[in-house]
């Protein structure tokens, strides 16, 4: 009987993993499956492109506005019902968006979406590490969460090319409808309802709405930089202000009993440095996806479709380790050197990358670089999410969580908004030059890849120094 109870319970938990990974997909790929599909988006509404930015803002902003909130909500509230509530939300709001009529409505229905999104993505990482407590479990567990995070951006192309060529731009919206619905049945039977914290000693409601107006003037700030100017009034301007209520939290924060961030968890040199790496891991990834894909479609002249399928042997590479391997060397070798030898084959990937030609092709420079990256991605992954929730407490799992989130998704936007910037200023200086086009556009993705080496490579250097596991007395 024991034995049918312990093999009951490992399907369980096997089919609770495939449930929260399903919807963290929907969140992840919900980002770059418009991207591939504004231009159809803007003929269709007839709208300016400022108008249309704001379709993948208002989602952006909503996101990482609520991430922290939401994160120490499922630790009060329990992370089952953020959980669900989240996905309820995010559900609903991807109806909205496939039967908006203009673009008003089509933004405030990605509003929604993206708190939908926040809610349900803070509290995942969370109800993983409750389900697999010991190292090796957890490592494959965390192996899957990686592949689903690294990977779903390209899948996101893909699917966004494929799905706006042969039916229309909606069904990148309403493609989350039955998949969310399923996600919802599942999700209510399978994850394990555990109390949290509870409300006894109230919430801390202006602390809630502090981080919650940090976040968004943070964002926005990140996300028009590009088109304000770094250095414009405008961006100082709210830059200082975020500051300044990012100030304002920390001191509101320290004189609270029921934070929303609790001091014992940002004291963690395992989170705190594992941020650190996670965000200069994510601002050179995030980036490249992005040089990549103007690459292939404005000098190798790929289509959205061809555009995302390049992607795949990357993405692959990392399904390939999550499956087994990563968990086996983790085992072997230790969290610590697998973290930094994936660092450094993606960083060594990105750096072949800046010698891409505009005479070029895929072969063999890309794909061997693409191999690269998705070996770094693969083997740096699981290590760095073990390593990061190693000393958590379990009762602060949930604003663990969504600092994991943050560390990835704000960096990310940095390094994004940066790499395109010195990118467009580079192929600006060298056309001006002389240069054709092609070289000139080229020249930009180069720098821009040389970025993303040493963001990556940076990231390295603190796993080496900040990282390393203490020395055990013989």
């Amino acid at each position: 009987m024991a034995q049918v109870k312990h093999l009951l319970q490992q399907h369980r938990r096997a089919a609770t993993l495939a449930t929260v990974l399903a919807i963290q997909m929907m969140i992840v790929v919900d980002v770059s499956i418009v991207n591939v599909a504004l231009p159809v988006i803007q003929r269709d509404l007839g709208v300016g492109q400022a108008e249309l930015a704001w379709v993948l803002d208002g989602y952006l902003i909503a996101f990482g506005s609520f991430l922290l909130v939401a994160g120490r909500l499922g630790d009060l509230l329990g992370r089952k019902r953020v959980l669900l509530g989240g996905l309820g939300l995010f559900v609903g709001a991807s109806t909205l968006c496939g039967l908006a009529p203009n673009v008003e409505l089509l933004v405030a229905a990605r509003v929604l979406q993206g708190l939908g999104g926040a809610f349900a993505s803070a509290v995942v990482l969370a109800i993983i590490a409750a389900e697999y407590p010991t190292p090796e479990e957890r490592s494959r567990a965390m192996s899957l969460y990686v592949f689903i995070s690294v990977g779903g951006g390209s899948l996101g192309l893909l699917a966004g090319g494929l799905l706006t060529a042969a039916i229309s731009w909606h069904w990148i919206f309403f493609i989350n409808v039955p998949i969310g619905i399923g996600a919802l049945t599942a999700g209510r039977a399978l994850v394990a309802d555990t109390p949290g914290l509870g409300l006894r000693d109230g919430v801390d409601w202006f602390g809630a709405i502090l981080v919650t107006a940090t976040g968004m003037l943070g964002v926005f700030t990140i996300i028009k930089a590009p088109e304000r100017g770094w250095v414009s009034g405008a961006t100082l301007g709210t830059a200082l202000a975020t500051l300044a209520l990012a100030a304002l939290f920390v001191a509101h924060q320290r004189r609270r009993t029921d934070p929303i961030v609790p001091a014992r968890v940002v004291r963690l040199r395992s989170l705190s440095g594992s941020s650190i790496v996670r965000g200069l891991f994510a601002s050179g990834l995030f980036a490249s996806f992005y040089v990549g894909t103007l690459y292939f479609q404005r000098v190798l002249e790929y289509g959205t479709v061809a555009s995302g399928a390049a992607f795949l042997p990357q993405t692959l590479m990392v399904a390939a380790l999550a499956i087994g391997p990563t968990t086996w060397l983790v085992s072997r070798f230790g969290a610590h050197r697998m973290l930094v030898a994936g660092l450094a084959s993606m960083s060594a990937g990105l750096l072949l990358l800046s010698e891409i030609q505009a005479g070029g092709s895929y072969l063999p420079i890309v794909l061997v670089s693409f191999l690269l990256v998705g070996v770094g991605g693969g083997l740096a992954g699981a290590p760095l999410m073990t390593i990061a929730l190693s000393e958590v407490p379990a009762a602060d799992a949930g604003v663990a969580s969504a600092i994991i989130n943050l560390s990835m998704y704000v960096p990310g936007a940095i390094g994004l908004a940066v790499v395109g910037a010195l990118a467009a200023g580079q192929t600006r200086a060298l056309s001006a030059g002389g240069q054709p086009l092609a070289d000139a556009l080229v020249g930009g993705y180069q720098l821009g890849y040389l970025v993303c080496a040493g963001a990556v490579a940076a990231g390295l250097l603190v796993a080496m120094s900040v990282l390393r596991p203490a020395r055990v007395a013989s």
